[in-house]
């Protein structure tokens, strides 16, 4: 009877993990995980009383194979190849949306994923060999590039400063074609072309993802020779950091990379199933993330895209678990999303 009358223990609360783990001080921890649209829009009153009423489920739609992501003021977009449309979280605003599925700006294969200074969304499209530019809701802009140009453009990055368009092209096993085709951000002009296939310093071999730092300073992943790449803003070869094995600093399949406002490099590494965060002359400052079975925070199978916001947040894409990790700097307001001016509410009115 006394143990009947006990009350039960309270259940422990989540701990999200930090990076690193003590004792070192932590700098980021663990946020959330997105996978579906409810992960941002909760139902209605209404709605909840309407499925308990007719048992109907509730439709839930969200990513199937992601790849890339690009975020800006709260707003995440990701490029699935498999639906051949860019998901669309909006955070601050509590929307999901969906673009990319209807002419004139129809995607068959979106890969890579970037977003200017003004807010139009960049889409690598390595099926229709060019890259699709949008607003910031999704609505077809233009066009950037064609066949007679790029072979497999598998990512994207803009310079808005320098008015630049980078175009990673990845080429083929059979191919020449392996390098970073230049255009201008307005008009897209063909302006440049950096590299050709080899292994030599500014040569590629199978490049996959790049990405611009502050200074202009452009980074890509050579991922065929294991390393980064890293060009002055005209195209000048300047260094290059990173080899084959499996030691921290290493690659062994490295993918994604994003650059965050203090220039520090952020290089995904497939096999490894976790990034690894480099300063700006190369030198490794942390890893995180590990390979796993099991869907769990920062724990991957398949990642491929990263992106570091403005605010510092670092947002990951595994294909395999189907879904977006977000860690969040252990000094950054949990409420905090957006930096610009614009309301909430106007955001939401779009």
């Amino acid at each position: 009877m006394i143990s009947g009358c006990s009350t039960a223990p309270p259940e422990p609360e989540f701990a999200p993990p930090v990076f690193p783990t003590p004792p070192a001080e932590p700098r980021f921890v663990f946020e959330r995980t997105l996978r579906f649209s409810d992960n941002i829009i909760k139902p209605s009153t209404g709605e909840k009383l309407k499925r308990f009423a007719t048992g109907a489920p509730r439709e839930l739609k969200g990513l199937v194979k992601p790849y890339d992501i690009a975020v800006q003021d709260g707003r995440i977009y990701v490029t699935d190849t498999v639906q051949s449309s860019v998901i669309v979280f909006d955070i601050p605003a509590g929307r999901y949306f969906e673009f990319g599925k209807e002419e004139p700006g129809s995607l068959t294969k979106p890969t890579g994923i970037d977003i200017s200074d003004e807010g139009e969304v960049f889409v690598s499209d390595v099926s229709a060999q060019r890259v699709m530019v949008y607003d910031p809701n999704g609505r077809f802009l233009r066009a950037i590039g064609d066949r007679t140009l790029l072979q497999r453009p598998s990512d994207v990055t803009v310079d808005s400063r320098r008015q630049r368009v980078y175009v990673v092209d990845t080429g083929g096993v059979a191919s020449q074609q392996h390098g970073v085709q230049v255009f201008d951000l307005t008009s897209g002009q063909h302006l440049q072309t950096l590299g050709t296939r080899g292994r030599d310093e500014g040569q590629f071999n199978l490049p996959l993802q790049a990405a611009v730092a502050p200074d202009g300073t452009l980074y890509v992943v050579d991922s065929g020779n294991f390393r980064i790449q890293v060009f002055e803003p005209d195209g000048t070869y300047k260094f290059t950091f990173g080899s084959l094995g499996r030691l921290p600093g290493q690659f062994a399949k490295p993918k994604g990379i994003a650059i965050d406002a203090a220039g520090n490099i952020y290089v995904v590494d497939t096999a490894f199933g976790n990034f690894q965060i480099f300063n700006p002359k190369g030198q490794l400052l942390l890893f995180i993330g590990n390979r796993g079975n099991a869907s769990k925070p920062a724990t991957y199978m398949l990642p491929a895209g990263i992106e570091v916001d403005e605010l510092g947040r670092i947002y990951v894409a595994d294909q395999f678990f189907r879904k977006i990790d977000i860690f969040r700097p252990t000094g950054l307001d949990p409420d905090l999303w957006t930096v610009s001016n614009q309301s909430v509410e106007q955001r939401a009115q779009e």
